[in-house]
């Protein structure tokens, strides 16, 4: 770690003393100017060139281009982009001096989000907000992919997950009673640590909202660089919907099988000059395939923007979700195999509920210092609760389907604090341009959870009364609700911080180099608890958990063409060791993750087709183990490691065709465990897939009597992988449960005329039957064949 961070700082040293010494003037000239919209927005992502040169750019999310080393003389400049009236304008050159031309647009902003620009657009040119600062992901060495507005509203995506199918190298996965969504990216889980919404992290305990989504972005491979102690797979930001100047909105009602309707309101427009709200409401009520089952969810997302002058803007963000939900376990399995009882067996008890309350309040301020440096500022609090009461676990160790159902009793509360610093800006030094990125960040977790026993007489566990899983007779079991006693509270807070530098260095306009470090302080200190009975206090442990930890990234990026880039990068990323370390008698220390990353990225058909190919390899040698010596410690004696390839195509080849395609192989396994009681080397682990791939494809008729018919089509495929727990060389381990491919298909069809929309579609087509398995017991099958409409009214 010391020789790799000692690299980096020699090579930044060694850049930064090239450029100092050299002192040479450019002879040439640049051309800038910013493009708006016709009701004064920011006309984002237009392409702007000077014509017979070749030199083309796009305009950032503000609206503002610039093109640099132009020969001085005069030249006609031309705006163009799907959707938008070509515009031109003369402008001439001065040496060493900067020529201004501004741009409006016949087109407002709401017209621009019809078409392409922030729908099926290439991603190699939009920069992702998840970035903290606008470089386009072409000049970073490290691989990204946008899921826009159009993809999920042809989709008529309900769920995170939904969206998530779209994007290759993340596979979804089942946790404990499905209470909520869970996703692996390159082989590793993604927990909340790594979901963020609008940048900052968030809770998905009760399935975020997605069907009111700007868009969903995933930044793969290692964040820690700009998010501390996120695992190693990727980073989901959601983009929610912003306020307009312009008086507008949108009504929908949203039908589907199993009684599922879910009305959608969107409203949006100015309240001054200078002032914009914007509100979108939803609510669903839905049963489900799986008997029993049922869930009905309350959003409400209102939001603020205040401009108060050209160079500063305030966005306040609120958001609350109300999910009260059935919790499901499956089928479960029999000697360790799934068991065959049925698509919808519910063996649950009859009265299991899991209840949750998100609410959350975000503010983003937002600062133009000049024309080259930007200062952002964000400020975020959440509020969690979850009001939990069910049995558990339908899993029979033997073939005679006998399981016990012990209940659990959860009542959580959880407040988390988040503000971020930003500060961001380009500079030269000689003729090496330099894009900065600072940043500061810190959060808290405050975390109060319950303890229960049950009945009048305090049982420290109940069982809700054995099931015998191959017989429907007993599932219903008495129908009667054990009583359960609050004994105790436990208080648990957590607290990160930590401060970055990353600066993407031009040497020149084809080779280019991002280089960054981060320090990050996380302290888990000792939980407090109560005895509710009496009102004595003792601590959990007997110290605080303090991890430090240094996450440096490094890249190269080459470019030989303008629609052509490659790159190579390392970075890292640490995850957080519970117990004592047999060799220093301590809180283990984290364990840090090497992860190496190349590939190419491309954009055909100027611009309408972009394809992607990345390979990695994430290396965890100093794995946590239980010690050798001392079972009761641990050790960092274990290795494990992740290869993989992923490819992304995207484009709009016609006007009307949009399309995405992915392919993705991992490969995540343990390399090195205990002699004899460690888990088997080379096995995969348990939840990662080994091939994901994704495809959908959408036209929408331009001319003629069927104008406005859209016909689509998605199909999401799933590899084999392993549910159940990893086998352990003295096969003490419940054992392997192997799952089967399976692929979905999904069509759907639809008709606009004027303001009204009408799209049906039909999920999972051929009526595939498989599952998704947390462990051994929480074992889901995936949703039959199914239906659903949105109607919608825009004004």
């Amino acid at each position: 770690m010391n020789k790799k961070f000692t690299f980096l700082l020699n090579f930044i040293a060694f850049f930064l003393f090239l450029a100092g010494n050299t002192m040479a003037q450019s002879k040439n000239g640049s051309v800038s100017g910013s493009i708006k919209t016709s009701d004064g927005n920011p006309a984002s992502y237009v392409s702007v060139g000077l014509k017979n040169t070749g030199k083309t750019t796009q305009t950032d999310e503000k609206g503002n281009f610039i093109i640099k080393n132009v020969t001085p003389g005069t030249y006609t400049i031309k705006t163009s982009a799907i959707g938008v009236s070509a515009q031109e304008k003369s402008v001439t050159v001065v040496a060493g001096q900067t020529a201004s031309t501004d741009f409006t647009i016949a087109e407002s902003s709401s017209q621009l989000d019809e078409v392409a620009i922030n729908g099926y657009k290439t991603p190699n040119r939009k920069p992702a907000n998840l970035g903290k600062i606008a470089i386009a992901p072409m000049d970073l060495p490290q691989a990204v992919q946008i899921i826009g507005n159009q993809v999920i509203t042809d989709q008529q995506v309900n769920s995170l997950g939904d969206v998530m199918k779209n994007v290759n190298g993340v596979a979804l996965g089942a946790n404990r009673g499905t209470v909520g969504e869970n996703f692996f990216a390159r082989g590793y889980s993604l927990g909340s640590n790594n979901i963020l919404k609008n940048g900052a992290r968030t809770s998905i305990g009760g399935s975020p909202e997605a069907s009111t989504l700007e868009s969903v972005e995933v930044l793969k491979g290692s964040a820690a660089l700009l998010y501390g102690g996120v695992t190693g797979g990727a980073v989901v930001n959601m983009v929610t919907k912003k306020p307009k100047f312009e008086n507008g909105g949108e009504v929908s009602m949203r039908t589907g099988s199993y009684d599922q309707y879910k009305p959608i309101v969107d409203l949006y427009g100015p309240i001054s000059k200078k002032l914009a709200f914007r509100a979108i409401g939803t609510y669903e009520d839905a049963a489900s395939f799986r008997n029993s089952v049922k869930s009905n969810r309350i959003y409400v997302n209102p939001s603020l923007l205040y401009k108060i002058s050209e160079k500063t803007d305030i966005l306040l963000q609120g958001d609350y979700l109300k999910n009260d939900m059935t919790p499901d376990f499956g089928v479960g399995t029999v000697a360790n195999k799934i068991a065959d009882i049925g698509r919808n067996a519910f063996v649950n008890a009859p009265w299991a509920y899991n209840n949750t309350n998100t609410v959350s309040t975000q503010l983003n301020i937002n600062h133009k210092l000049n024309d080259t440096w930007k200062l952002n500022v964000v400020a975020n609090l959440q509020s969690y609760n979850r009001d939990y009461f069910s049995a558990e676990r339908p899993f029979a160790l033997l073939a005679d389907g006998i399981a016990n159902r012990l209940v659990t009793r959860a009542k959580t509360k959880e407040f988390t604090y988040n503000e971020q610093i930003n500060l961001n800006g380009s500079f030269k030094t000689g003729k090496i341009e330099h894009t900065l990125l600072v940043g500061l960040d810190a959060d808290q977790s405050r975390t109060t959870s319950n303890g229960f026993t049950f009945n009048s007489n305090n049982a420290a566990m109940f069982n809700y009364g054995n099931v015998n899983l191959l017989d429907p007779s007993t599932y219903f079991g008495s129908g009667i609700e054990p009583t359960a006693n609050n004994t105790t509270r436990t208080f648990a807070p957590v607290f990160r911080m930590g401060g970055f530098v990353q600066d993407l260095i031009a040497v020149t306009e084809q080779f280019k180099v991002l280089a960054g470090i981060r320090w990050t302080f996380q302290k888990t200190p000792t939980t407090s608890i109560t005895n509710l009975s009496n009102g004595i206090e003792s601590s959990g442990t007997a110290i605080d958990k303090i991890d430090k930890a240094f996450s440096p990234k490094f890249g190269f990026v080459y470019q030989p063409l303008k629609t052509t880039s490659v790159y190579i990068s390392y970075a890292n990323n640490f995850t957080s060791n519970t117990g004592i370390d047999i060799a220093t008698d301590a809180p283990m220390a984290p364990s840090i993750i090497d992860q190496y990353e190349a590939g190419i990225k491309n954009d055909f058909l100027e611009g309408r087709l972009s394809a992607n190919v990345t390979v990695y390899r994430i290396k965890n040698s100093n794995l946590a183990q239980a010690a050798l010596a001392d079972a009761t410690k641990r050790e960092f004696s274990g290795a494990t490691a992740s290869d993989g390839l992923e490819v992304d195509l995207s484009g709009t080849i016609v006007k009307g065709l949009n399309f995405l395609a992915g392919y993705s192989y991992n490969y995540y396994r343990y390399t090195n465990t205990l002699d004899k009681t460690g888990i088997i080397e080379g096995e995969r682990v348990v939840g990662s897939t080994k091939n994901t791939a994704n495809g959908t494809l959408f036209y929408t008729f331009q001319e003629g009597g069927i104008k406005g018919l859209k016909l689509g089509a998605t199909a999401v495929y799933t590899g084999d992988r392993l549910g159940g727990r990893n086998q352990t060389k003295s096969g003490t381990t419940t054992g392997i449960i192997p799952l089967s491919a399976f692929t979905t298909l999904d069509l759907s069809v639809g008709y606009s005329w004027r303001k009204i929309s009408l799209l049906a579609k039909v999920s999972n087509l051929t009526n595939e039957l498989n599952y998704f398995v947390h462990e051994n017991y929480s074992v889901n099958p995936i949703a039959p064949r199914q239906f659903l409409t949105t109607l919608s009214y825009k004004f």
